[in-house]
C-alpha cells in the first residue's frame, strides 16, 4: 500500500531555536527550510501529490505558491523543486474541490496535461469534476441529475485526456479519476476508464463517505477490476481499515490527516504504533490572541505570564519519567493554563501522555533529536515537525500492512 502525502508547501526550519523560540536572521524559507522526507531518516511517503490549483490558482483565487515558487516550479520541475529522492513519486491532480460550485471545470485536459509536462510529473490525474452526493439504491430514483452529469464529464474529459497523452507520446503515466454517486456507478466509470486503457485509477469525491459505503463500492468494483489495474484512494486514509481496502484493489491512498491531526485534532496530536496522545499546549504568551487582550486590559500581569511560561517549558525539558517530576509539570502546566484562562482542563490527558513519554520510544530522528518539544503544542515549528512524525508511524503501519498481505497471502 503505497502512501501519498499532498502538497500544501509544508516545511521546518533546521536551525530554529526552540529555547528562544527564534529562527535565524538571515532565513530563506525555501531555500534553507526543509520538507519531512529531508528531515527525517526514510521519506514518510512513497510519492507527493501536487494540485495545479494550489500552485496555478484556481476559480477561486490565487493558489497558495507565490508567483515565485510557482516560476521557480516550472523552471526546475517538481522533483528538483520538492528535493525528492530517488524512488520518491510525483503524482499530480487538478484539485478539482477547488471548483467544486463551478457548472464544468476551468481548466481543460490538455492545460492539465501541459501542467504535468512542463513540470515533469511522473504520472498526473485527468481532469474530473466533483460529485456532490452519494446513495446506496441500486435503481437510482433518489439520485440528482446533475450527479449522473457530472460523473458522465468527467468520463469525457479522461478520454480526452488519454488521447492528448498517447497523441503527444507524453512521458506523464496517464491515471483516470473516476467519480460515482452509487456502487454501480462508481464500478462503471472504472470499467469505462480501463476500456479506454487506463491501468491507474484514481477514485474521487469520497471523502465524505462512511467507511462502509466506500467498501461497498470497492467490493462492486471488483466484479469489473482488472489484475493490473491499480485504484488510488483521493483523500481517504481510514488506517483501521486499510486491510480491507487492500484486499478490494487499492493499492495506494493519500491523505493530510496524520500531518493535519498533529495540530487540528483536540486529542489525537501524537501518534505512536498502538494509539494517539494528546499534545500538551504551551501557548506562547505573544502568541495568544486571548492572553494578549486580557494583558492589554489590565487583566493578566504580562511579567507573570511569562513567568509562567517559562517555568512550564523548564519543568517539561526536565521531565525525567518519576511521579514526582510528572505532578511537577502538571502543577505548572495548570498553573500557566490558570493565566492563559483555558476553559477546558487536559490535566488527565497530559498525565497519560507524561506517563508514556512516547517520544522516548519513537526512534524517528525528529524524536531522536528533539525529544520532548515534538510533544508540546506550541508554534508552527513544533506542530509541524509533530506532523511529520505522524506520518513516520502512519509510514511503519502501512509497510506492516504489506508485510502482514504478503506473509498470508
Amino acid at each position: 500500500m503505497k502512501f501519498f502525502f499532498p502538497d500544501s508547501q509544508d516545511l521546518v526550519s533546521p536551525a530554529y531555536d526552540f529555547m528562544r523560540d527564534e529562527y535565524p536572521a538571515h532565513r530563506v524559507r525555501q531555500r534553507d527550510d526543509r520538507y519531512a522526507h529531508e528531515v527525517l531518516d526514510h521519506a514518510p511517503y512513497h510519492g507527493i501529490l501536487v494540485s495545479k490549483s494550489i500552485v496555478d490558482g484556481s476559480i477561486k483565487g490565487a493558489g497558495k505558491y507565490t508567483t515565485a515558487q510557482r516560476a521557480r516550479m516550472h523552471r526546475m520541475g517538481v522533483h528538483k523543486f520538492f528535493r525528492l529522492p530517488p524512488g520518491v513519486e510525483a503524482l499530480g491532480d487538478n484539485g478539482a474541490f477547488n471548483y467544486i460550485d463551478e457548472p464544468t471545470p476551468p481548466v481543460t485536459p490538455a492545460q492539465t496535461l501541459s501542467f504535468y509536462e512542463e513540470c515533469g510529473f511522473d504520472a498526473g490525474v485527468s481532469t474530473d469534476h466533483v460529485v456532490f452526493g452519494f446513495t446506496e439504491s441500486t435503481d437510482g430514483e433518489d439520485a440528482n441529475p446533475d450527479w449522473e452529469a457530472r460523473r458522465r464529464l468527467t468520463l469525457r474529459l479522461a478520454e480526452e485526456f488519454m488521447s492528448l497523452c498517447r497523441d503527444r507520446a507524453s512521458e506523464v503515466e496517464p491515471v483516470g479519476a473516476a467519480q460515482g454517486w452509487s456502487p454501480a456507478t462508481y464500478a462503471d466509470s472504472v470499467r469505462a476508464l480501463q476500456d479506454m486503457g487506463y491501468q491507474r485509477i484514481a477514485l474521487g469525491g469520497m471523502v465524505p463517505l462512511k467507511t462502509r459505503e466506500i467498501l461497498a463500492s470497492l467490493d462492486e468494483i471488483g466484479g469489473v477490476l482488472k489484475s493490473d489495474t491499480h485504484l488510488h484512494l483521493l483523500g481517504i486514509t481510514r488506517v483501521e481499515s486499510m486491510d480491507d481496502f487492500a484486499a478490494l484493489g487499492v493499492t495506494s491512498f493519500d491523505s493530510t490527516s496524520a500531518f493535519r491531526q498533529a495540530f487540528m485534532d483536540d486529542r489525537k496530536n501524537f501518534h505512536t504504533p498502538d494509539r494517539a496522545y494528546v499534545a500538551i499546549r504551551v501557548p506562547q504568551v505573544d502568541g495568544n490572541p486571548t492572553l494578549k487582550r486580557a494583558i492589554l486590559a489590565g487583566h493578566v500581569s504580562q511579567t507573570e505570564a511569562i513567568s509562567a511560561e517559562r517555568e512550564t517549558l523548564k519543568a517539561l525539558r526536565a521531565y525525567d519519567g518519576s511521579a514526582a517530576s510528572r505532578r511537577a509539570c502538571l502543577d505548572r502546566l495548570e498553573e500557566y493554563s490558570l493565566v492563559c484562562r483555558t476553559k477546558k482542563s487536559y490535566r488527565d490527558a497530559y498525565e497519560e501522555t507524561l506517563a508514556a513519554a512516547p517520544w522516548t520510544r519513537c526512534s524517528c530522528k525528529i524524536c531522536r533529536d528533539h525529544g520532548v518539544e515534538i510533544a508540546i503544542f506550541r508554534g508552527t515549528e513544533r506542530n509541524k515537525r509533530r506532523g511529520f512524525h505522524n506520518m513516520s508511524v502512519l509510514a511503519t503501519k502501512m509497510a506492516q500492512l504489506k508485510s502482514h498481505r504478503s506473509t498470508n497471502g
